[in-house]
């Protein structure tokens, strides 16, 4: 099978990621990283790559060049862009029969009967009524192709023409150059072009929906790319084993885990089936670790019920157990799960009611207690929640030696955002003024910055260690 040549777009700081991902899940050669791009050559099967977890958007590349300097003269402008951006005919005739191909591969998977969820085929049927239709047009060569033109510029050329400027030039020499016909509401192709004072990009995108958006999400929470990230980063596989997330809320991260679960003991022989007890509540609970458990918890039923919903609509009921509890107490045993990974809520979107500057010692220290020595755990954090946390975690030479380890403060900005479950454990940590809270046992393995739109984030990574070794 040909080569082909794709790009897909990705958050900032989620490009290693998804560079790692295209490597070891499309074998994928060739692979380039730029800021919010990773390119790939790969001939793995379109279904294969539309998988791909840490990305926004999947394109069919049909150029990457140098920079392009466009004159403010308007029929100047036009000539540059029908050179450099336009070029020959032929390029563009392989590539759209490249993109019909590839459309053809979804489109046959279908009627070979594959189970996929309602959702899925939903958004490929799309694709595959256009692909029938332009591939027939291409094939007898009847009618031209209806197109469209999406450009963003930034850099010196963004001084002098808008995007929706220079897209209007793109689309008018593509028309003369091709014969297209321009049609901005339901083209069967869209052409995208990114301009930059270090890249010019030319590509077709190969679905209409992005991969980010996640058939199973009923409800939106944290971004399914993120939440696969904390998985990912997790430097435990994630397979027969109890994985805890202690402030769930809809449930983005644990079903990201269990999908990424899912995939990889379908590739991998599972151990023999094992029970495991797990005392919830003073209830003991046996689940089977044939594959793994997710435990998601939340104060807010509301939340829970929102979660269910998604756990559902992802077909994953027996694996997933909601509860509803606080994080500050957690209904487990001391080590009874193997990771937690926990979206500690911060800013307006997903803030709560708890002043999580204060409430962080405490959930950090109970997400440890419940942790197995060897276990992991993965938070996502705000900038100023990061900061505090390496007041809370030391090591056992900075614990010993703490004179200098000023006491965690309430952030004076938030000293009116009170916790509505207010647990005793937190109200006399708010009556101790003396004692800090330091966590000894969690070794850190690295951060990694990413962005949530509007604010930047890090992901953290720990195991724990028995704490006489975290000196060492």
């Amino acid at each position: 099978m040909m080569m082909r040549r794709f790009y897909c777009t990705a958050g900032a700081g989620m490009e290693d990621l998804l560079a790692d991902e295209v490597k070891h899940k499309l074998a994928a050669t060739e692979v380039e990283q730029i800021p919010g791009r990773v390119f790939f050559c790969s001939n793995a099967h379109l279904h294969t790559v539309t998988q791909l977890k840490s990305a926004e958007r999947l394109f069919l590349l049909l150029r990457k060049a140098a920079p392009i300097s466009i004159p403010n003269n308007p029929a100047k402008a036009a000539v540059v862009v029908q050179q450099s951006i336009v070029g020959h005919a032929d390029m563009w005739k392989q590539n759209v029969l490249t993109w019909t191909t590839l459309q053809g591969e979804l489109h046959d998977r279908q009627h070979r009967g594959q189970k996929r969820k309602r959702e899925e085929e939903d958004i490929l049927n799309l694709d595959a009524t256009a692909t029938n239709s332009l591939s027939s047009n291409i094939q007898l060569g009847k009618d031209p192709p209806s197109f469209r033109v999406s450009c963003r510029c930034s850099g010196v050329i963004a001084r002098s023409y808008t995007s929706q400027r220079l897209s209007r030039i793109i689309g008018m020499a593509i028309k003369e150059k091709l014969g297209w016909k321009v049609d901005l509401r339901e083209p069967k192709l869209e052409v995208n072009v990114y301009l930059s004072d270090d890249h010019c990009i030319v590509g077709m995108p190969l679905l209409k929906h992005p991969l980010a958006s996640r058939h199973y999400m009923k409800h939106n929470g944290l971004r399914s790319t993120i939440a696969w990230a904390m998985t990912s980063l997790c430097p435990k596989q994630l397979i027969d084993c109890v994985i805890l997330d202690p402030m769930c809320g809809v449930g983005a991260v644990l079903l990201e885990a269990a999908q990424d679960c899912s995939v990889r003991t379908d590739t991998q022989r599972p151990h023999a089936p094992h029970n495991k007890k797990l005392y919830i509540n003073n209830v003991t609970k046996c689940v089977c670790l044939q594959s793994a458990v997710f435990l998601g918890m939340d104060i807010e039923i509301s939340q829970l019920q929102k979660a269910a919903e998604n756990v559902k609509a992802a077909g994953i009921e027996g694996r997933v157990h909601l509860i509803q509890c606080s994080a500050m107490e957690i209904p487990l045993n001391d080590g009874a799960v193997d990771a937690v990974l926990c979206d500690v809520p911060f800013g307006r979107k997903f803030s709560c009611s708890t002043d999580m500057a204060t409430a962080l010692p405490l959930l950090l220290k109970e997400m440890e207690r419940v942790l197995r020595v060897g276990g992991h755990l993965v938070l996502l954090l705000s900038l100023q929640l990061s900061a505090q946390l390496k007041k809370i975690i030391c090591k056992h030479n900075q614990h010993a030696n703490s004179s200098d380890t000023q006491r965690v403060r309430t952030d004076p900005t938030n000293a009116n955002n009170e916790c509505t479950d207010t647990p005793e454990n937190l109200m006399r940590y708010k009556s101790s003024s003396e004692t800090p809270i330091l966590i000894t046992s969690l070794q850190a393995h690295k951060t990694h910055k990413v962005s949530l739109g509007s604010t930047d984030a890090f992901i953290h990574t720990f195991t724990k260690v028995q704490p006489e070794m975290c000196s060492h």
